[in-house]
């Protein structure tokens, strides 16, 4: 018997069926049209203060059992004045957004999946509390294995609470994370059935943070409600072509 659904295209749970994908032609994609892809990672703007994080050789990250990580991982709202290291940086960033492998300028493989191995996301840090590091908004730069400074900054606890719609606990963590989405990456090859995948990938590069907060003694909170035009111009984004999808904030919990 055919299944029979009231889902329409105009309803909000079209989003979340696969129903999109009979409607595109892929014939006429930018990929199939020959069109080079986007690069992998927005290059720093020239004269750009760029800190290279600790490699991987040198981190002193203690072990984590991942059933022990299933088992207490969950969301943290209240943070120590504690603040991260580098390295506890740096691990954390791969972990969430690391890549492994090169294949070219705009395709690379990482420690999250990501449809198509577009990977359509940028990392942003409000880093409040990191040693040896400013405070200050930042941008990971996973090609180089490091971050730039980018301006702005000013006052961050309270712009990050505005943000958030009110949630005080982003202005009181060592570092929030938030995540920016560059569509074109994931259009290039998938038109408009990009959106539902780009959701879900967001998904993959959080839960791989929360996992990682537990090896250093660390907590975070997915934060999926903000101020798009303040979050947007907290990290110096236009909205449009490249805009906030996904905030987490870090910190301490022990």
């Amino acid at each position: 018997m055919k299944h029979r659904t009231t889902i329409t295209r105009e309803s909000g749970r079209y989003f979340l069926t696969d129903r999109i994908r009979d409607e595109v032609n892929f014939w006429t994609t930018a990929q199939s049209e020959g069109i080079q892809p986007p690069p992998a990672q927005k290059p720093p703007l020239p004269g750009s203060r760029v800190i290279t994080l600790p490699d991987r050789e040198s981190w002193s990250i203690p072990p984590c059992d991942l059933q022990s990580a299933f088992v207490d991982r969950q969301s943290h709202r209240r943070f120590t004045a504690t603040a991260l290291t580098p390295e506890e940086l740096a691990f954390l960033l791969w972990a969430s957004q690391g890549v492994r492998t090169v294949l070219h300028e705009a395709a690379v493989l990482r420690t999250v999946p990501s449809a198509g191995c577009r990977h359509p996301f940028e990392t942003y840090l409000a880093i409040l509390r990191v040693t040896g590091v400013e405070s200050g908004i930042y941008r990971y730069l996973p090609l180089d294995n490091a971050i730039v400074a980018l301006p702005g900054g000013d006052n961050l606890p309270a712009q990050l609470t505005a943000a958030a719609r009110g949630q005080a606990f982003t202005g009181q963590a060592a570092v929030t994370f938030i995540w920016t989405v560059i569509p074109e990456r994931t259009e290039w090859r998938y038109a408009e059935a990009s959106y539902k995948v780009i959701a879900l990938d967001a998904g993959h590069v959080c839960q791989n943070l929360y996992l990682a907060c537990e090896a250093i003694g660390a907590g975070t909170c997915a934060i999926a409600a903000y101020d798009q035009t303040l979050l947007d111009n907290l990290v110096g984004v236009d909205g449009d072509q490249e805009f906030s999808i996904y905030l987490s904030p870090v910190g301490k919990i022990r």
